[in-house]
């Protein structure tokens, strides 16, 4: 599948269902805890510096934002859940619209879930990884942040993370690190093998 990454440009917010994109174009959604690194994932992906705001405060994602990928399917960057510094209403706002997407299973094609490398998923990773799952739609999980870890944590770390989310034998699990590239390729192959 040849699909040119440069050609990636930001379509819309939603800020409720009513604003979902709903054309047929496959969409894969990138949902992680707001200081896990999702958007320099996706930068790192994309190959672009800045393409997703990468914020110095974590929970900048407040919406469900549409990027298009050279018309070929869209790059969905769900809020980022799970930080504190944000008023209660607006977390339950965050986890309305969220429950809201993943009501629509329809619109989802291929989900990318991130946590960090370095710990145990959450509570919030293992609701959204629920979420995910609910849908029957493929879904990849990156462990970003793999260059913070010494070259003996990774193993233990992966497989506390395969413990922690009861993954399967066949689900995919990629190390990462949105730094230095690390599983750039292998997700890259994995979005469009999803997407086809």
């Amino acid at each position: 599948m040849s699909i040119n990454l440069q050609k990636a440009e930001f379509v819309l917010s939603a800020v409720s269902p009513k604003n979902f994109i709903q054309n047929g174009l496959p969409q894969v959604a990138f949902a992680g805890r707001s200081n896990v690194g999702k958007s320099s994932v996706i930068n790192c992906l994309l190959n672009r510096k800045n393409f997703a705001r990468v914020g110095a405060v974590p929970g900048k994602t407040v919406h469900v934002n549409y990027f298009s990928i050279d018309g070929a399917f869209y790059l969905v960057d769900l809020p980022g859940y799970g930080y504190a510094k944000v008023s209660k209403s607006e977390r339950d706002r965050w986890g309305r619209l969220m429950e809201d997407y993943f009501a629509r299973s329809d619109l989802l094609t291929m989900g990318v879930m991130i946590v960090d490398a370095r710990h145990k998923p959450t509570a919030d990773d293992c609701t959204m990884f629920r979420w995910f799952r609910d849908t029957d739609c493929p879904l990849i999980i990156v462990a970003n942040k793999l260059d913070k870890l010494k070259k003996s944590e990774i193993v233990p770390n992966l497989q506390r993370i395969r413990d922690t989310l009861e993954l399967k034998e066949g689900d995919g699990l990629i190390p990462f690190s949105a730094e230095k590239g690390t599983g750039r390729e292998e997700l890259l192959s994995a979005v469009f093998a999803g997407i086809k």
